[in-house]
């Protein structure tokens, strides 16, 4: 057992354990849940954990932060986690964490508003935080119960089924979605499909594109009315967006890697280190350095 430590072959029991009860891989897909509470710190050990999507449906009374803003629950809440975002949820907390790769659900997705990049995903206006009623929360549970029902079973059905209740669960967030976000006209919805589209732009050019100008562009309009539209709905105007974009991937450069300041910098598009580090500690009012030595020894997946 050259090379093995005894550590390691712990770990591999606990991989053995989840793969055979609540992990699954179908050939380059993968799909798997645990609960949330005194299990997660062993399970989150799964080493295609850290790069999965994640659901999280959270109890009332749980304790949540996810990039760096805290959610104190009241009532039950699901989360939807994307690959990269930091994350922490207290273990006292109670719940259940569905995780998946992108080619376990993307593959077969047509529907924008519910596919891996759709309204609950990826979107720099806010966390995608899904405040549920008790209704609605039994509904999301029932849905759950079936998902680990389901995983114990060894039929050529399976893969499709749990994907079948994965989309369930995505489609009735993202009504819910809607329905908390006012989108009930023709006009909202215009609207609401236009922040995503800016959105995602942001999410796809952040480390390039740093000016509301740049953005306008790629939308074929004006900056000014880019401002408009955006600041229509939003309290933020369209720099303060790119800008947050920016600042959060530098916070979660200096939590999940060893990379230094001026690397991230360069990575971020930014050639001045200084002007780098001046824009950080004015957008957090703390310096990259301390930023990541607050938050070294957090817990990030």
């Amino acid at each position: 057992m050259s090379g093995i430590s005894f550590f390691d072959v712990f770990l591999q029991g606990i991989y053995s354990s989840i793969n055979m009860a609540r992990y699954k891989q179908f050939a380059f897909k993968q799909f798997g849940y645990f609960d949330i509470g005194a299990e997660q710190n062993e399970f989150a050990l799964h080493p295609d954990f850290a790069g999965s999507v994640k659901v999280a449906f959270v109890k009332a009374g749980g304790n949540v932060t996810v990039d760096f803003k805290g959610y104190q629950l009241e009532q039950d809440a699901l989360f939807f986690i994307s690959a990269g975002q930091y994350y922490q949820i207290a273990d006292d907390s109670r719940g259940t964490m569905i995780y998946y790769n992108r080619d376990f659900y993307c593959v077969a997705i047509h529907d924008k508003e519910v596919a891996c990049d759709g309204l609950l995903f990826h979107n720099v206006y806010e966390i995608p935080v899904i405040l549920l009623s008790d209704e609605q929360s039994a509904g999301m549970q029932a849905i759950i119960a079936e998902i680990k029902e389901e995983i114990v079973h060894d039929d050529s059905s399976m893969e499709e089924m749990l994907r079948i209740l994965l989309k369930s669960i995505i489609i009735k967030a993202t009504r819910i979605y809607k329905l908390q976000h006012n989108t009930s006209t023709d006009e909202a919805r215009q609207e609401v499909e236009f922040s995503r589209k800016f959105s995602q732009l942001v999410e796809w050019h952040y480390a390039r594109h740093h000016t509301v100008a740049e953005y306008a562009e790629l939308l074929n309009m004006t900056p000014k009315a880019l401002n408009k539209r955006i600041t229509r709905n939003s309290d933020s105007t369209p720099n303060d967006i790119i800008k947050n974009r920016i600042i959060l991937e530098a916070k979660r450069l200096l939590v999940h890697t060893d990379l230094s300041v001026k690397e991230i910098g360069y990575k971020l598009g930014y050639d001045d280190p200084s002007y780098f580090i001046r824009l950080f500690t004015n957008q957090t009012s703390s310096s990259p350095q301390n930023f990541r030595q607050q938050y070294q020894h957090a817990t990030v997946a």
